[in-house]
Order: structure tokens, then C-alpha cells, then sequence
């Protein structure tokens, strides 16, 4: 072998033991670097306690609806807690809700809820006054002229049902119940006009005798919360009596039906402005900008007079106008 050729030979040795010394040095700095488990770990939670001080409020409500999605199936002691602490906290928002009808003694609040169907508490309010001047006790009611009934209640609609409804049950106080409304619940489902659902208002707010109220509100809100999964409103009522005390009845269906007239409406709900979201298992169905959502609150919440003409005197917000008010 010449000179030359053994040169050339130890030159191509020595570049191959270069490749091979530098090949482990080279995919070492390709490779992520290794650390412990348990430094991985404590990495993992400086991130996360880094995150959950600098992320916003918002940030976690609108991450909330992604991780119920995600999460296992509500179960029913789940459902029951969540569905009080709403109680609760909706207890803290309207400390002062109440009846939104007018009345004076349990024959008023019996015919103004007998008109509020189809209807708003604000209209019917507009109009008792002057239903009430003319028409006091139930039997000037049951011998009013049903034109001259129907022409005083026209403004709440469907003027002509309800006149009849007004004159039957005015009747049947005359003549079943010495001019006086009963105050069981089996003796109002007797009178004309009268279902579960204005009887238990009656009860509740005239008698003081526990009751829900399921109304559209209140149905519309026990469903989208998932307290039932009911649409008839006896069932809805059955189910939402299971999960509370008697004692919070009345109040209860006060506060969902001023929670859903003032910020969970039926087509946008104002999510953005809802003081109780983190409970919301429908979060994010309506408009969850702040700002935008600001502007779909009603009555008091929006700034706006309430629907009675004769709050009561804790109503935080002002008396709405009476009917020919300009």
C-alpha cells in the first residue's frame, strides 16, 4: 500500500470516529431535556397558581360551560345542593321581591291573577283601580252588566273569557263562600277560572300557605337550570317540591319569577350581567358580553320602574305610571 493510500485511509478512520463520538451529542441537543417526575410536577403547579392569579374572573366563567360539558353527569344530591344554593343567592340578589300585582285583601289578588294571563302584572295593575272603584266586594262583581265588566278589563285582553270567569267565581263567593275566598287550596280549584297556579298565589301571598307557582317564567327557568325535565306544570310543581322545603315555597317562585322577568329572558337571556353563572348549567344560550348584556335588563335591574303602581316600601326601584299616565 503506498504512502498516499494509507493516508488517505487513516484520514476517512478518523472522520468516522468523529461522526460516531458527535452523533449521541447531537441527538442529546435534538431531544427535550429530561427532568424528574417530581420536578415536572412542581412545574406543573407554579404554571397553574401563575395562571389562576393572573386570569380574570370573565376568564373562568367562560371557561365554565366547556368543563360542565365535560364533566360526568349531574347527580341528584348534586342537582338538590345546586338547586338551593341558587335559592339562595338569588335570596341575596332580590331580597325584596314579591307579588307584582296590586292588591288590598285576597278578593283583589284572586281577580288581578285571574287577569294577568296572557298578559303583563303592570297592565293588569293599570287597570284594577278602576275595576276595583266600581266593583269591591265579590257581590257588586257577580252583578255587574258583563259589557260594562268587559269594556273596564279590555285593556288585558282577552276581555270577554275573563269577564265571564270574573262573574262565575264572584258568584260562586256570593253563594258558596259567604262572600269571603277560601283559603284551601281544594275550595279555589272550585271556582271559574281558577287553576293550581292562581290558587297557589293566592295562598301563598294572601293566607300565608306555602305554594309554587309555576308559571311561564318559573317553568322556563326549572327546566334551563335542569331542576326537571318536565313540561307540565303539575309535574314541574311535583318534582321542584321534592327538592325544597315547604318553608321556601312562596318565596322561591317569587324570586325565579323576578330572576327570569329581569335578566333570564325567554329568546336572550342577559347571561353577561347574571349574578349566578358559576350555577348555570345553560350559560353561554345568551348574551354573555357584559356591556351588551347590560342593556337587556328589566325593571329595576335596568334602571326602569317595576310593574306596580303600589310597591311595597322596601322596592328598590320606582312605581310604574298608572294607565292614562301621558
Amino acid at each position: 500500500m503506498t504512502s498516499s493510500a494509507r493516508s488517505a485511509r487513516a484520514s476517512s478512520v478518523r472522520s468516522s470516529r468523529k461522526a460516531a463520538a458527535e452523533a449521541p451529542a447531537e441527538a442529546a441537543a435534538k431531544a427535550p431535556p429530561k427532568v424528574s417526575s417530581a420536578g415536572s410536577s412542581a412545574k406543573a403547579r407554579r404554571t397553574a397558581k401563575a395562571a389562576a392569579k393572573t386570569s380574570s374572573p370573565a376568564d373562568a366563567t367562560a371557561a365554565t360551560p366547556a368543563a360542565r360539558t365535560s364533566a360526568k353527569p349531574e347527580s341528584r344530591l348534586a342537582m338538590v345542593r345546586r338547586a338551593r344554593r341558587i335559592n339562595r343567592e338569588l335570596a341575596e340578589v332580590y331580597p325584596y321581591a314579591h307579588p307584582e300585582l296590586d292588591f288590598q285583601n285576597p278578593f283583589q289578588l284572586l281577580v288581578a291573577t285571574v287577569l294577568s294571563a296572557q298578559t303583563t302584572d303592570l297592565r293588569v295593575n293599570q287597570t284594577t283601580p278602576a275595576l276595583f272603584a266600581k266593583y269591591p266586594t265579590p257581590e257588586d262583581m257577580a252583578a255587574a252588566v258583563p259589557e260594562e265588566l268587559e269594556e273596564i278589563i279590555r285593556p288585558t285582553g282577552f276581555f270577554r273569557a275573563k269577564a265571564k270567569s270574573l262573574i262565575g267565581l264572584s258568584t260562586a263567593l256570593r253563594d258558596n263562600f259567604g262572600n269571603e275566598v277560601p283559603g284551601r287550596l281544594e275550595d279555589l280549584v272550585t271556582l271559574p277560572g281558577v287553576g293550581r297556579k292562581t290558587a297557589f298565589v293566592v295562598l301563598g301571598n294572601a293566607f300565608g300557605v306555602p305554594g309554587i307557582t309555576v308559571d311561564t317564567h318559573f317553568m322556563r327557568l326549572a327546566r334551563r337550570w335542569k331542576w326537571t325535565e318536565q313540561d307540565d306544570p303539575v309535574k314541574i310543581e311535583g318534582e321542584i317540591a321534592g327538592i325544597f322545603p315547604k318553608s321556601e315555597w312562596t318565596m322561591l317562585s317569587h324570586r325565579v319569577i323576578f330572576h327570569g322577568r329581569r335578566i333570564c329572558h325567554a329568546r336572550k337571556p342577559a347571561c353577561g350581567a347574571c349574578p349566578i353563572t358559576h350555577l348555570c348549567p345553560a350559560y353561554g344560550e345568551g348574551e354573555t358580553d357584559p356591556e351588551k348584556a347590560k342593556k337587556l335588563l328589566k325593571y329595576e335591574m335596568g334602571g326602569y320602574p317595576g310593574q306596580r303602581l303600589n310597591p311595597p316600601p322596601d322596592y328598590p326601584g320606582t312605581p310604574a305610571p298608572p294607565l292614562d299616565a301621558p
